[in-house]
């Protein structure tokens, strides 16, 4: 803003300006010798006091007008949270980093266009992860970098890990990529993202481990059962499919949630585990989230 001069009273003239005469003096009048029967006139009120009266209200008015010109700007500039009265208190939400889609290679299509029948995400997989939010703690394990098969297998019951890797095998898998962190309130997240050589062998391995025919899904492992959750049922992903789980009552110590995210050749896995209960707010958050970086 650009800041205005002020004119200080008393200020020195101008360079360049002409000297302005001064008033003349006078000659005094002779000296009027009044008749002793006339009546004196009354003298005239001065109007000084009257103009330092205007003057000093004029100030006040304008040092009050300053005053709340700056509170105004001040309150203006603050943060919502900063302004005593009005602070709210948070859902319950992560603060993530401000997310973007990664580059495309030359003459590559995002996997929803038209002249992309196949559905195929072109983008480096690991630039499609989840980054971790603000305050959390990185699994050194699982940085956001490409991850070998046991390590995403370590993810079910041990039962079921020798039919999920021969399902793998049949499927065509390509690779897999893998982010996890811990936040401060305990909450652990493990984000998979695998990628298929189609859009078939993808909805085909996710049709397998989903299950829900005579054996039951493929359970994370530490859970016994679980229900279907529809907390994510109105989330707007157009082309994307989701698959929410809750752990069933009763859990042990902690409370496992998971979500499956169907995205053309690729699938993606969002699991959340924390002791007492998994909360349901940063849970939503995480998987609608990355299901946009799918999409």
């Amino acid at each position: 803003m650009t800041e205005q001069t002020l004119t200080q009273p008393g200020a020195e003239p101008q360079p360049g300006a002409e000297p302005q005469p001064g008033p003349q003096p006078q000659a005094a009048a002779p000296a009027q010798v009044q008749a002793p029967d006339l009546v004196p006139e009354k003298p005239k009120k001065s109007r000084r006091p009257l103009l330092l009266g205007i003057a000093r209200w004029t100030a006040a008015v304008l040092v009050l007008g300053g005053v709340g010109t700056g509170t105004a700007m001040g309150i203006t500039a603050m943060e919502r949270t900063e302004v005593p009265g009005l602070a709210t208190e948070s859902d319950g939400r992560w603060e993530y980093p401000r997310l973007a889609l990664p580059a495309l290679p030359a003459d590559a299509l995002r996997p929803y266009t038209e002249g992309n029948d196949g559905e195929v995400h072109h983008a480096d997989l690991r630039q499609l992860l989840l980054p971790a939010p603000k305050g959390a703690t990185v699994d050194p394990k699982l940085k956001g970098g490409w991850v070998g098969l046991d390590t995403y297998l370590a993810h079910f019951h041990a039962d079921d890990r020798g039919a999920v890797k021969e399902a793998l095998a049949e499927s065509a898998l390509r690779h897999v990529a893998a982010r996890g962190w811990t936040m401060p309130d305990g909450t652990s997240t493990r984000v998979y993202l695998m990628r298929f050589t189609s859009v078939a062998f993808a909805e085909a391995f996710k049709d397998d481990v989903l299950d829900t025919g005579t054996r039951g899904s493929r359970l994370p492992a530490g859970v016994d059962g679980e229900t279907l959750d529809s907390s994510l049922k109105d989330a707007r992903l157009p082309f994307l499919s989701l698959y929410s789980f809750d752990e069933r009552k009763p859990y042990g110590p902690e409370q496992t949630r998971w979500a499956y995210i169907q995205a053309g050749d690729t699938l993606g896995l969002v699991v959340q585990s924390r002791k007492g209960a998994a909360l349901t707010v940063p849970f939503q958050q995480t998987v609608v989230l990355q299901a946009q970086l799918l999409s």
